[in-house]
């Protein structure tokens, strides 16, 4: 080949080259966390259990779905990412700033007691799904609230709740899913379990 093809007359001999501070990269968003006090009983489920306890719920479809102790939102985040839809969810959390930490597009948020909510909804709403980590304290209170508010709902499959509960709760409906680790919440010492109730 000859010569004058490694050539070309028009050759930049300068590139501009952008230093760091012209590129414009984007910062991350750190949220700043939300700190509640050990009153409030709000114990992160942690994903993995979470995405687990979706999966007792049984399939996806178009279920009215309740959580009534709502926290930071990692069962709301688990239906989600298992292809629930937003607007067929309803949240309830009684902490002011942990309801309004839960902005997530299409889901119904109730900034009041649970307790309050199922009184007031009773005969008036129903749920076909309700997934829930209720305070330890209170367990009873808040699932015998919960099954008042359990019901098909329309749908040819049972009613089903799911719940992480101390080891030590009983309830002649409830079948054992799998029982939780000791290390499965930091904060508490309490051992814990999975149970379901189908109607």
């Amino acid at each position: 080949m000859k010569k004058s093809v490694y050539r070309r007359p028009d050759k930049p001999m300068m590139i501009d080259v952008k230093r760091p501070a012209e590129i414009n990269v984007k910062q991350p968003v750190v949220s700043a966390p939300v700190i509640v006090d050990s009153a409030t009983e709000c114990h992160v489920t942690p994903a993995d259990v979470a995405a687990r306890m979706v999966e007792y719920l049984g399939p996806v479809g178009d279920y009215l779905t309740l959580e009534p102790s709502a926290g930071t939102g990692a069962l709301i985040k688990a239906l989600l990412a298992s292809g629930h839809s937003p607007y067929e969810l309803v949240a309830i959390e009684r902490h002011i700033k942990l309801a309004a930490s839960l902005n997530i597009d299409g889901v119904n948020v109730s900034n009041r007691c649970f307790l309050d909510y199922a009184q007031e909804a009773q005969g008036r709403a129903e749920f076909a799904r309700i997934i829930m980590n209720p305070p330890f304290s209170k367990v009873r209170q808040h699932i015998k609230a919960a099954l008042d508010l359990l019901g098909r709902h329309g749908h040819d499959r049972p009613a089903t709740l799911v719940a992480l509960v101390p080891i030590t709760f009983k309830h002649d409906e409830a079948e054992t899913m799998e029982t939780l680790g000791p290390d499965t919440f930091s904060a508490a010492r309490v051992n814990t379990k999975i149970i379901r109730i189908e109607r």
